[in-house]
């Protein structure tokens, strides 16, 4: 059977015994899972395909790559399923509503990955516009249907293409950002807890704005009210910097090592009518640590959003110090009685490796308190209950005496 012999594409089969786990439901097939026999390693990578038992019984609808670990993702369970405009517009509906009866504004993650049904397919709705990441050769390859189910469903004014993450190239994809229908649409404008920010598709990171920590930002600010001083690190455009200075921070410290994301923040800091509450520094984070410290700088929030310090597991050594590090040099500047917010979002990273050299990093600085709140990702990243990678996002505030 060839890609052409079926609309659901050629017949990939399990080993014997290796069918237990997606039978239950799990969306992903590895590739030592999989009989990877000459037909298999022919199929064109991210090709629509079936998989099977050994003795032929379908299990699923998705996409195939011979190339990769993830060899196989599910997007339906029918055998008959079709990945078209059609099936994808269906999925696109089912998350929107769910967005609708949790936001009142369209601004919000509208697909999560394999949690909406949509293995590797990431988008972002900024008003009246689409931003959209292709994760794997599956997507990649079905980014024609997406694209007008897109404008089917909600008709954008612009969908951008943000296909820049480093873990494409696992996939044999490159990166790259383009405006995919549509004008190009330059600086959005992204409604926030009353206030506006700034975010930019094209040359800000992934897809420009970070709806995952919505709920942890309004928390934050809730610890600013009537707060003296306030410290950001990873400001990025702002988003907990100038929450907390409207909350009435009296100074609040934002830091990013870049220009672009900071002119983002000081713009939004303007709009918002908090830029004199503002300090923006263009600083590595841990230099920007180091230099307060030796200036007796006292915090009473400090927050730690950083980047992904793992982004394979190769990587998780040394990703746990890295936390570790960060953990003691923010606790160090925190007042007595004041909070560390400290995220992860690193899927590779446990939620308890990341506690542990939180707590660790605590100790070191001669610091004791407790943890007043455990979180993840807003209710627009929902979690796929058999697949942890999906709660990707860990965040700690404490309290430190």
């Amino acid at each position: 059977m060839t890609d052409a012999d079926s609309s659901t594409g050629p017949r990939v089969f399990l080993l014997p015994g290796h069918d237990k786990r997606v039978g239950f439901g799990h969306p992903w097939a590895y590739s030592n899972e999989i009989r990877m026999d000459a037909a298999a390693k022919a199929i064109r990578p991210g090709a629509p395909a079936q998989l099977v038992r050994v003795d032929g019984k379908p299990l699923a609808v998705g996409t195939f790559n011979p190339k990769t670990l993830i060899a196989f993702r599910v997007f339906a369970r029918e055998a008959g399923a079709s990945l078209d405009r059609a099936f994808v517009a269906e999925r696109l509906r089912a998350a929107l509503a769910l967005r609708q009866r949790l936001f009142g504004l369209p601004f919000y993650r509208l697909v999560h990955a394999e949690a909406d049904g949509l293995p590797g397919l990431i988008v972002d709705r900024m008003g009246d516009v689409c931003v959209v990441q292709a994760g794997t050769a599956g997507v990649e390859n079905l980014t024609g249907e997406i694209l007008a189910a897109l404008d089917e469903v909600l008709s954008p004014r612009a969908v951008v293409l943000a296909n820049e993450s480093p873990l494409r190239a696992l996939e044999g994809l490159e990166t790259y950002t383009r405006v995919a229908q549509g004008a190009r649409p330059g600086m959005l404008e992204v409604e926030e807890a009353g206030l506006v920010f700034y975010a930019d598709p094209l040359a800000g990171q992934k897809t420009g704005w970070f709806f995952d920590q919505r709920d942890n930002r309004a928390f934050v600010a809730h610890l600013a009210k009537g707060a003296g001083a306030i410290l950001d690190l990873f400001t990025y455009a702002g988003g907990f910097a100038i929450q907390a200075a409207a909350a009435g921070a009296a100074k609040v410290i934002a830091v990013d090592s870049s220009g672009p994301a900071l002119a983002l923040a000081k713009k939004a800091a303007e709009r918002n009518g908090v830029a004199g509450a503002c300090e923006f520094l263009k600083l590595d984070a841990f230099a920007a640590l180091e230099d307060l410290a030796g200036r007796s700088e006292r915090f009473d929030v400090v927050i730690a959003d950083p980047p992904p310090f793992a982004r394979a597991k190769k990587d998780v050594p040394a990703a746990l110090k890295g936390y570790r590090k960060l953990a003691r040099m923010a606790a160090a500047l925190v007042r007595p009685g004041g909070f560390l917010f400290i995220a992860s979002c690193s899927h590779n990273v446990t939620a308890e490796a990341f506690g542990l050299e939180v707590a660790g990093g605590i100790s070191r600085a001669g610091r004791t308190g407790r943890i007043v709140r455990a979180a993840g990702a807003g209710a627009d990243h929902p979690i796929h209950p058999l697949l942890p990678e999906t709660a990707y996002l860990k965040t700690l505030t404490l309290e430190l005496d």
